[in-house]
């Protein structure tokens, strides 16, 4: 019987080429694997080049990530903004992003955090890009499922890692971490400029990203006394304190911050959200942080965090043994030309994975 045909590729499907620690390792039968051996630098991939994968990282199918430490999913979706489009196109921005990291690591070998000044091993940290979740632009209810399904898939087998899109995203995926996990309650810390607590907007409905916060609550897996809320700025309505009051939210406003510091904040913030659950989902919102430093969003908002204030946060995050899923959401690239909002937003990440499983 002749071998299939690989759908996707129209060929057929070959091995992956053997890897260590990142790095191509060459067959020394071919033209070009007799020439990697005389030159052992071309191994190394510059950050601009090769298959923008997050962190350079074996490419795998949601279904085969078990033994890695995490998978990483894109959800290039954005129908369920109320404001600027264009966080569609954050999931490959911020995966090209992270190619820098990659390469500091496959040029330099051992690497020191200049922050933290801790050893960092990039080696021991292992993630496959499990690509992107399937979409449907016009169909909110089938997006919806998509995500929980795919985040739930990975959930059974590794640290859920989500790349948006806009930021109602958040409600499938929490959704579906809880379920491929197991949890029965999960914690919620939101960075955040914005609180995305509509219960019913009537412009957008029910469901869009400004009430994935309330639809999290809403849901058999939490409740807003496990809510945590950090960085929040801008205009609310007066209502909201005394509904924040009522349900128990754990508010940490960008005032703060500002007077205690991010590392108490973020300290007291997860110490909530992990308050009698099983585990933590945290969800960062690029939005958190000042426009005049991440610039590329869709609902951009003055006098937020500095790099450094959201560095610390998913620092400590990191570290945390309750935190079980990660997302980074809202980046809007087009926004940002100049491309420091992806750039950051691939730091935080990386920041985040180096202490869950690198430090």
């Amino acid at each position: 019987m002749l071998p299939q045909l690989d759908r996707h590729r129209g060929a057929l499907p070959r091995p992956d080429p053997p890897r260590r620690g990142g790095i191509r390792v060459s067959d020394d039968r071919t033209p070009a694997g007799r020439f990697r051996g005389d030159h052992p630098a071309s191994s190394i991939e510059f950050a601009y080049a090769g298959i923008p994968t997050f962190l350079k990282a074996d490419h795998r199918d949601v279904e085969d990530v078990a033994g890695y430490d995490a998978g990483v999913l894109g959800v290039p979706y954005d129908s369920a903004v109320s404001n600027r489009p264009g966080t569609r196109y954050g999931p490959r921005a911020v995966r090209e992003a992270s190619g820098w990291w990659a390469y500091l690591s496959g040029y330099k070998g051992g690497l020191t955090n200049m922050r933290t000044g801790e050893d960092v091993d990039f080696d021991a940290l292992s993630v496959a890009d499990c690509g992107d979740v399937p979409v449907f632009p016009m169909d909110q209810g089938t997006t919806a499922e998509s995500i929980t399904a795919h985040v739930a898939t990975v959930a059974e087998r590794a640290f859920p890692v989500l790349i948006g899109g806009d930021h109602y995203c958040t409600y499938p995926a929490f959704r579906g971490f809880a379920e491929g996990a197991g949890h029965d309650s999960v914690g919620l810390v939101q960075i955040d400029a914005h609180t995305d607590t509509v219960s019913e907007s009537p412009i957008f409905g029910r469901e869009f990203h400004g009430s994935s916060t309330d639809l999290m609550a809403d849901s058999p897996y939490a409740s807003y006394e496990n809510v945590s809320q950090v960085a929040i700025r801008g205009y609310e309505s007066p209502a909201f304190f005394e509904f924040a009051e009522e349900t128990g939210l754990n508010l940490f406003a960008m005032p703060e911050v500002e007077e205690r510091g991010m590392d108490a904040v973020i300290r007291d913030a997860v110490a909530a959200a992990a308050d009698g659950t099983d585990a933590v989902y945290v969800t960062f919102d690029i939005d958190s942080v000042d426009p005049s430093v991440a610039p590329g969003t869709g609902t951009p908002e003055p006098a937020g965090l500095s790099a450094s204030q959201a560095l610390t946060a998913m620092e400590v995050l990191g570290g945390h043994d309750a935190v079980g899923a990660v997302d980074l959401m809202e980046v809007a690239p087009d926004h940002d030309p100049a491309g420091n909002t992806s750039r950051l937003a691939a730091n935080l990440l990386v920041a985040f994975l180096e202490r869950k499983f690198a430090a």
